[in-house]
């Protein structure tokens, strides 16, 4: 895996993860997406995923219980190998959600992994999310999210060890630009 750079992305729910990710995807980067693994395996059980999200939030949950906590992260470590195999030698990692994803991470690419974490002040945060098409809540929601995130995920331990920071409070174009600067930086 020599020459091979690998960039995950962490945030909560509204902060920005995907601005960063389209914007590197953009550049031809290949991204693994964290919550891919569960659509992927909600549509193998016929599971529906509804509008509010509730049906992925409580498979997510699940899946962790049953299959374990880091089912998802060895899906992506198997995806994320596949395309270093095929010759890739920079890829995004979208999303990632626990500590143990990100211990699991850290483990199996020790030297070519770089932790970036999307921030945003709450208040915010929970306006863009109340206007985002599509894939909106309302402040409750976003609360029980967050919460459902932190104490069930162990979100929280990802973004506070991330390599670097990005902060969302302003243009898309800002975001975009700092997530460049961390690209430079690392030589990626």
């Amino acid at each position: 895996m020599d020459n091979v750079k690998i960039l995950a992305i962490v945030g909560m729910s509204g902060s920005g993860k995907s601005v960063v990710v389209d914007h590197l995807t953009d550049k031809g980067y290949p991204k693994v997406y964290f919550g891919g693994m569960i659509y992927k395996e909600m549509e193998k059980r016929g599971i529906a995923r509804t509008e509010d999200g509730e049906s992925e939030k409580k498979f997510r949950e699940m899946i962790r219980e049953t299959e374990g906590k880091d089912w998802v992260v060895n899906q992506v470590i198997a995806e994320t190998k596949d395309l270093i195999s095929a010759g890739q030698k920079r890829i995004i990692l979208d999303g990632v959600y626990s500590w143990t994803e990100y211990v699991t991470l850290k483990k199996e690419f020790p030297r070519a992994l770089t932790f970036v974490a999307i921030v945003v002040d709450k208040h915010l945060r929970y306006d863009r999310v109340a206007k985002r098409p599509g894939r909106s809540f309302d402040a409750q929601a976003i609360r029980e999210r967050d919460r459902s995130e932190i104490e069930n995920l162990e979100k929280g331990g990802p973004i506070a060890a991330a390599d670097y920071y990005i902060l969302n409070n302003g243009t898309i174009e800002e975001t975009q630009s700092r997530a460049d600067e961390i690209l430079k930086e690392i030589e990626f």
